[in-house]
């Protein structure tokens, strides 16, 4: 790597904000020896243009032996910023890869097909005569041989230990600062009858511990390889054995790695096991702490990192739980440059979002949301509702108020295609939104105020949550959540030009800034110390649609009995309940219709 290449690596023609000294930082971290540096950017600092320009240091084929690792990769867990990596002209020579499952077959009668569903995966010794054509060889070639390859964490994780993608110079993750989180959820080991295709063949029983899950564990790889060795003997499978065939490799590839670290004695992985239901139903296996699982798929792809967000609170707390050493570390904060007047906090907080008392303050929160929508008539806004049980209740009360018609909502199917359509609106809708504090571009009319409905506290029914504050690790909850709100706050203020208001109606996030003031970057702690109280119109109804003509013939009043009439909006109801929790009393959500990572905090960032 030669850090001295930052700047003539920059993109851009020109900087913006604190963009140069950034470079600078970066680069004297990188020539002091550190082998990795934790970049702190606050939103809209232009992440992904320092991004490409550490990763344009890394050394190239001309300057290295053949033994030595070359070019860089580009990685992020959020898909949307991968998109926007792939439509930003600045970031061109970024070459993008992506999960076969995101392409499809150009073979005439399969181009419905993704590629992981193609002749080629299902019939042995298939010669595909378009090969050189296939949307995703052709895209895994060129990334492969480009200087900087761009991929999901996702995707980069599951090519560890490949001939195509093997270990480079340089490694840059974008938006890491739930890297450790990531990777448990990558690790968690899902058993149930949806998950695994010889179910039927080897129920589990009742667990207790991690012997029991351990004997289970091994019974179940051997009837995986052997339904595994029956398939191989096919010439030809259907889509669905295909299918089966892969989640098997998988299952015999985790439950191994599981068996492996369970035995060794130097582990320090702490693995939980989950199974409320007992014999015969479905378990999940997690691990805490997966720092030699992050080694294998992070940390041995690559001579030098960069790791870049907003929210890395602590340097310690991070390398701790990443398996990262501090003394090789160097963190870089890059200060705000956008005016705090900008992007204010306004307290409009009418009681607790527990769980215990959630029915009492939903109501009030619902006639505070009537009157910020009547203080901004002709602008769009965006409610964080933190679970579509929240969002469900929410949606009804403001129908019952009579602002359906402004009100738009969205349930786990449709939630991309109700967000675009939301952002494409050229009313003043307001998006019940679920899970979309991050990795979310909301610059300039796009969005212009957003509520908090509720502190994001990780679910307390997680078995890793649990026993964490078990072992007293309250500094990290209080962090997670912060961590969460700080990202939900850079929404709607994307330039120094722009402006937007964020309004906290949980009166839990006024005890979270003082719990986990010491852990706030200093831009945000301003912000924090600016927290007012909004001067909003008297409860008026009328005022809140006068803009879309809605009709206000509902009550005033809390019933659960409303429906959103009229407008836009789309129900919820698909697995009704939590998609996450909520820390402290959470909704523990429906069980049935739920995926393996449903209650994960950061469940809908892992598109792969």
């Amino acid at each position: 790597m030669d850090p001295a290449r930052i700047t003539e690596e920059f993109p851009a023609p020109g900087y913006r904000g604190a963009q140069e000294a950034a470079l600078a930082d970066i680069r004297e971290a990188f020539e002091a020896g550190n082998d990795v540096v934790l970049v702190r950017a606050p939103t809209g600092s232009g992440k992904s243009l320092l991004a490409r320009a550490v990763a344009g240091c890394a050394r190239r084929p001309g300057e290295a032996e053949p033994h030595e690792a070359v070019g860089a990769y580009y990685t992020t867990p959020q898909v949307s910023q991968l998109d926007d990596v792939a439509g930003d002209p600045l970031l061109e020579d970024l070459s993008v890869i992506r999960g076969k499952p995101n392409y499809d077959c150009i073979l005439p009668g399969e181009t419905d097909t993704p590629v992981d569903r193609a002749p080629c995966a299902r019939e042995r010794g298939f010669d595909c005569p378009v090969k050189h054509r296939c949307p995703y060889f052709s895209d895994r070639a060129i990334a492969s041989n480009r200087n900087v390859a761009a991929m999901t964490l996702a995707y980069f994780m599951q090519t560890a230990g490949s001939d195509v993608f093997g270990r480079r110079d340089v490694v840059v993750i974008d938006e890491a600062h739930g890297l450790a989180e990531w990777a448990e959820m990558y690790a968690t080991i899902d058993l149930s009858p949806a998950t695994v295709p010889v179910w039927e063949d080897c129920e589990p029983p009742a667990v207790d511990g991690l012997t029991d899950v351990a004997g289970y564990a091994e019974r179940l790889r051997d009837t995986c390889q052997r339904r595994q060795q029956e398939l191989r003997g096919k010439v030809e499978l259907t889509p669905g054995e295909a299918a089966d065939r892969d989640r098997l490799a998988e299952l015999v590839r985790d439950l191994g790695w599981f068996i492996e670290d369970l035995r060794d004695l130097d582990s320090r992985t702490t693995w939980v096991v989950d199974q409320p239901e007992g014999a015969g139903s479905r378990i999940t296996v997690k691990p805490m702490d997966p720092a030699r699982y992050l080694h294998h798929t992070v940390w041995d792809r690559g001579n030098r990192f960069a790791l870049l967000s907003a929210t890395i609170l602590n340097k310690e707390a991070f390398c701790r739980s990443s398996g990262l050493d501090p003394a090789n570390v160097a963190l870089v904060d890059v200060p705000h440059t956008f005016p705090v007047e900008h992007r204010p906090l306004y307290d409009v907080t009418r009681g607790k979002m527990t769980y215990e008392h959630r029915e009492e303050t939903l109501p009030e929160v619902a006639r505070t949301l009537v009157r910020i929508m009547q203080r901004h008539p002709d602008e769009k806004g965006l409610v964080h509702a933190h679970s579509y049980a929240i969002a469900d209740r929410l949606s009804d009360l403001l129908a019952d108020f009579g602002v359906g018609a402004r009100i738009r909502t969205h349930d786990r199917e449709n939630r991309d295609a109700a967000l675009e359509g939301w952002k494409r609106s050229t009313g003043a809708d307001v998006l019940l939104a679920v899970k979309m504090e991050e990795a979310l571009d909301l610059k300039g009319d796009l969005c212009r105020w957003q509520v908090l409905c509720k502190a994001p506290y990780p679910n307390t029914r997680d078995s890793r949550v649990s026993k964490r504050l078990e072992d007293g690790q309250w500094a990290w909850y209080y962090r997670t959540a912060l961590r969460t709100v700080i990202q939900a706050c850079g929404r709607v203020v994307r330039a120094p030009d722009d402006h937007g208001a964020t309004y906290l109606a949980d009166s839990s996030l006024l005890d979270l800034f003082e719990r986990a003031r010491t852990d706030m970057p200093g831009w945000f702690a301003e912000q924090v110390d600016r927290l007012s109280t909004p001067d909003l119109p008297a409860f008026d109804p009328r005022a809140a649609v006068a803009e879309v003509g809605g009709d206000v013939s509902g009550r005033d009043g809390g019933s659960a009995g409303g429906r959103s009439g009229g407008g836009p909006a789309t129900r919820s109801r698909s697995g009704s309940g939590s998609r996450s929790g909520a820390g402290s009393g959470s909704d523990s959500g429906s069980a049935g219709g739920s995926t393996a990572y449903d209650d994960h905090p950061l469940s809908d960032v892992w598109g792969e």
